[in-house]
């Protein structure tokens, strides 16, 4: 009887989209990024200078409503640098979740921080406000204006929440504790672009926020990331940072900090913008996608993953919850042999062996969760742009 279910899915997933082999999540390449990418490569500016890069960045604040933004080579790049530029030092700590990809903890490690990992909220996956209210409230200890973590000793110098899947965790809550606290806010919106909470953007309700073009996002341009903040200054030092804290000269090669290689190339920047192009078509047809998932799953036995009230969701990937971690295995197993490419959340990162000794809360939701979410291809189908 369960395969007869697995069937069913995957006979609706091919409905979709209508095809025999279907991805989890594509790109879309229907505009006008071979125009853009030649563009780039007549001008021969198909590094980190270009006009390409100023415009992609522009499009990108515009559409969040942020003050700034400073195109990166990867989400993570912009996670590490917005983590330097809150003021994280080597030692601190930084509160996150344990149920996200692993460069949300990764991006710690490189500032020299330590991550400590509390439990999510089921409904939206991401960072639990009531985990986190719990934890401060029990484990903090307010010395000199900064908020230490009594069991070690350690300052607690901000806290990066998690937006999964591009459904916006309880960021005002969040925001609004931490404030308390005295700690920074760092958005990991690596894969929300275009999910708002009550009419504002993910990624700009912290001091900074971080996104995701890589392949598989809802855009791409081939590998980057974005900063976004409203602070000018922070802005500034964000662009020095990421471009080798070079001071500006014709010709001199004068660096006053120890920075970074991590401006996105204007190649990969001219593919960003023919993306933002259609992005807006992109979110329409994605939601649509979920709803008829939604529509499809209220007669079945597995519960969609939906948003909450007062979000708006850019339906990245889909999800369900499944009965149990072999219900899961089994139909991960059936659809991707099915040629349906399907698969579970990650595994949570404490649990592999360089975050394994760092810590955390009893994460009861995370774990339950990671036995459970599989997620559904997402792609917009062929031939679905005008």
């Amino acid at each position: 009887m369960q395969y007869q279910d697995f069937q069913v899915i995957t006979d609706f997933v091919r409905s979709l989209y209508g095809q025999s082999f279907v991805p989890l999540h594509r790109p879309v390449f229907e505009g006008n990024e071979r125009q853009y990418l030649t563009d780039c490569i007549d001008s021969n500016f198909v590094s980190s200078v270009g006009v390409k890069v100023d415009e992609f960045e522009q499009k990108i604040a515009e559409f969040t409503g942020s003050g700034y933004a400073i195109a990166t080579v990867n989400g993570t790049a912009a996670l590490h640098i917005s983590l330097l530029l809150a003021g994280v030092m080597p030692d601190d700590e930084v509160i996150t979740q344990s149920l996200t990809f692993v460069a949300t903890g990764n991006s710690i490690l490189y500032a020299g921080a330590h991550p400590v990992f509390l439990d999510v909220d089921i409904d939206t996956m991401g960072l639990s406000a009531d985990a986190l209210e719990h934890f401060l409230n029990n484990n903090i200890e307010m010395k000199n204006g900064a908020a230490i973590n009594k069991s070690s000793g350690r300052r607690i110098a901000a806290c990066m929440p998690a937006h999964i899947f591009g459904m916006p965790c309880n960021i005002e809550k969040i925001v609004e504790l931490c404030r308390h606290f005295g700690i920074q806010v760092i958005e990991d919106a690596a894969e929300s672009l275009g999910s708002f909470v009550e009419g504002q953007h993910t990624g700009t309700f912290g001091t900074f926020g971080a996104f995701s073009f890589n392949g598989n996002k809802i855009i791409t341009s081939g590998g980057g990331g974005m900063i976004v903040t409203n602070d000018q200054e922070m802005a500034k030092r964000a662009k020095h940072l990421t471009t080798t804290a070079k001071q500006p000269h014709p010709y001199e090669y004068v660096h006053d900090e120890v920075g970074y290689n991590y401006r996105m190339p204007n190649l990969n920047a001219a593919l960003g913008c023919a993306q933002m192009e259609r992005l807006s078509e992109h979110l329409q047809i994605k939601a649509e996608i979920a709803r008829q998932y939604d529509e499809f799953f209220n007669t079945q036995k597995w519960q969609f993953v939906k948003n909450m009230p007062g979000t708006i969701v850019n339906h990245w990937l889909n999800a369900i919850i499944m009965d149990s971690k072999e219900e899961r295995d089994a139909f991960l197993e059936f659809s991707n042999k099915a040629g349906v490419m399907t698969r579970p959340i990650w595994k949570l990162i404490n649990t592999l062996p360089m975050f394994s000794h760092f810590q955390s809360d009893g994460l009861t939701h995370s774990r339950w969760l990671e036995d459970r979410i599989v997620n559904l291809p997402s792609s917009v189908p062929d031939g679905a742009l005008p």
